[in-house]
C-alpha cells in the first residue's frame, strides 16, 4: 500500500513535521492505515516520555517539568482512537454517504 500525498499530508499535521517520512512509508505499508501509524508513533512517544523522569529541577537555576506533554500525547492519543479528525483513508461509514437524518421537535412547556 503505497503514501497517498493526501495522506502524507494528514500524516504530518497530526505528527509534526519533522517526523521522516521514509519512516511513515515503511509504517503506512506494515499497518494499512494512516491512522494506525499516527498511533503507533504516538503511543512509542508516550512510552518514551514515560521512561524519563517527568521534572528536573536544579535549585535556583531551572526547573523543567514534562507532565502537560504527557498529558497533551494523551490526549491527542484518545482522539485519534476515536476516530478525530478523520483521515484521508478512512473507510466511509455505511449509509452515511447521502441519507438524511431525522430528528423530532418536542414543544416545550408553556409558562
Amino acid at each position: 500500500m503505497a503514501l497517498t500525498a493526501s495522506v502524507q499530508a494528514w500524516l504530518l499535521s497530526q505528527l509534526g513535521a519533522d517526523t521522516p517520512v521514509a519512516d511513515l512509508e515503511t509504517r503506512y505499508s506494515r499497518l494499512g492505515s494512516a491512522r494506525a501509524v499516527a498511533l503507533e508513533v504516538l503511543n512509542e512517544r508516550h512510552a518514551a516520555l514515560l521512561q524519563q523522569p517527568t521534572t528536573l529541577s536544579l535549585s535556583g537555576v531551572v526547573g523543567l517539568g514534562f507532565g502537560e506533554n504527557i498529558k497533551a500525547l494523551e490526549r491527542k492519543i484518545a482522539l485519534l482512537e476515536s476516530g478525530q479528525p478523520p483521515a484521508p483513508d478512512d473507510p466511509e461509514e455505511a449509509g452515511s454517504a447521502g441519507q438524511l437524518g431525522v430528528f423530532r421537535l418536542v414543544e416545550r412547556p408553556r409558562r
